[in-house]
């Protein structure tokens, strides 16, 4: 009887019709709670992978021999059973392998689980801001941005219904063992019907990788994810934290990166290891991430156009010869000189009026989840 009104109270009716258009999803997403248990031996303090104020993930064995996540919440709030609704639907209509997988759900607990994929490798996060003067490659970096891109362009484009993250950030980007990414945590995500350019919504997201045109209007957009992932490209490009970050001017990492790119001065923040091993493609990609942290939503690329020039940039890795770093840094003024960029890029006159006057705006290092 319990179990009865756990599965009632955490919406499993209303799960499974969402599942119903495809019987076998509906018989594969809802897993019992003693599989749980065995696959976890008992929820054994032995098989947590890592925890914090929403709960805790253990890892475990299905029968079925899948090595999963799982995923327990310790409260039950009545936003976290809507969060892991949200996420039961859209994951459950999901197929790329640059995302995380959803196997089912348990909902015969006072608080709902999710088995995900097992993913060994930690998060982006954990491998970038490890100690010491080195961490991911260059390679890797671009291959992860490019992979991420590749997965946001589908969620955008190419998913039945369009869906918007709305929580793009290092910590939500899994790496597995061959350093491949997974976009993770689709709780708070977003559909958007076909027909419309949006929604406005209740503002979410992560301080540091927020919209700042989202924080100000409500109003979701893919062009959102584009600058979360812009801040991510930024982080991959200097190492540095986008919600802790300030400059000695007091800036956050967004607005001191984009104002020493127009400066033509990125090597006062770029990673000396990015300096180092990726030539004159770091120029290309830190002209990218500046035209998706735009101000202006309208003016960021599409993940599509992203996407593709990430795979260019890639592409001409295994074909240019390997440069020095005085080929990127401009020997009179210590900065990277600004040329071969994508055609997308704005004018620097433009980037240097628009900073200067609305840079208040991007602080997003300073805004609240």
């Amino acid at each position: 009887m319990l179990k009865r009104k756990f599965f009632q109270q955490n919406r499993g009716l209303l799960l499974q019709q969402l599942v119903s258009q495809r019987a076998d999803i509906a018989e594969r997403m809802i897993i019992p709670l003693e599989e749980l248990q065995k696959a976890t031996n008992n929820f054994d303090k032995s098989r947590e992978l890592g925890g914090g104020g929403h709960g805790t993930v253990y890892k475990g064995i299905l029968s079925d021999l899948h090595v999963v996540a799982i995923k327990k919440p310790k409260k039950a709030l009545q936003k976290e059973i809507d969060e892991f609704i949200n996420e039961v639907a859209i994951l459950s209509q999901i197929n790329h392998r640059n995302v995380v997988k959803l196997y089912g759900c348990c909902l015969e607990t006072e608080v709902p689980m999710l088995v995900y994929e097992f993913i060994s490798n930690g998060t982006l996060s954990e491998h970038l801001h490890v100690q010491g003067p080195s961490s991911l490659s260059w390679d890797n970096r671009l291959r992860i941005a490019t992979e991420t891109a590749g997965s946001l362009s589908y969620l955008h484009s190419t998913a039945s219904i369009p869906i918007i993250h709305r929580d793009i950030k290092s910590g939500n980007i899994l790496l597995d063992d061959s350093l491949a990414s997974k976009i993770a945590d689709f709780g708070a995500s977003r559909y958007v019907p076909v027909d419309r350019s949006g929604v406005t919504t209740k503002v979410q997201g992560t301080r540091g990788y927020l919209d700042p045109m989202y924080f100000y209007t409500g109003r979701l957009t893919e062009k959102s994810d584009v600058y979360s992932f812009g801040v991510v490209l930024v982080e991959l490009l200097t190492r540095k934290k986008p919600f802790s970050y300030v400059s000695n001017e007091g800036e956050g990492l967004v607005v001191d990166f984009a104002t020493l790119f127009v400066e033509e001065n990125l090597s006062r923040i770029l990673d000396p290891q990015v300096m180092e091993e990726g030539g004159r493609n770091v120029e290309k990609v830190a002209a990218l991430a500046v035209e998706c942290i735009n101000l202006r939503g309208e003016d960021r690329p599409t993940m599509k156009q992203v996407e593709s020039i990430l795979g260019s940039i890639q592409s001409s890795e295994t074909q240019q010869v390997p440069c020095t770093t005085t080929m990127l840094v401009n020997p009179q003024d210590g900065g990277i000189a600004k040329k071969d960029y994508p055609s997308t890029v704005n004018g620097s006159d433009e980037s240097t009026r628009r900073y200067s006057i609305e840079e208040e705006f991007m602080l997003s290092s300073r805004y609240p989840r």
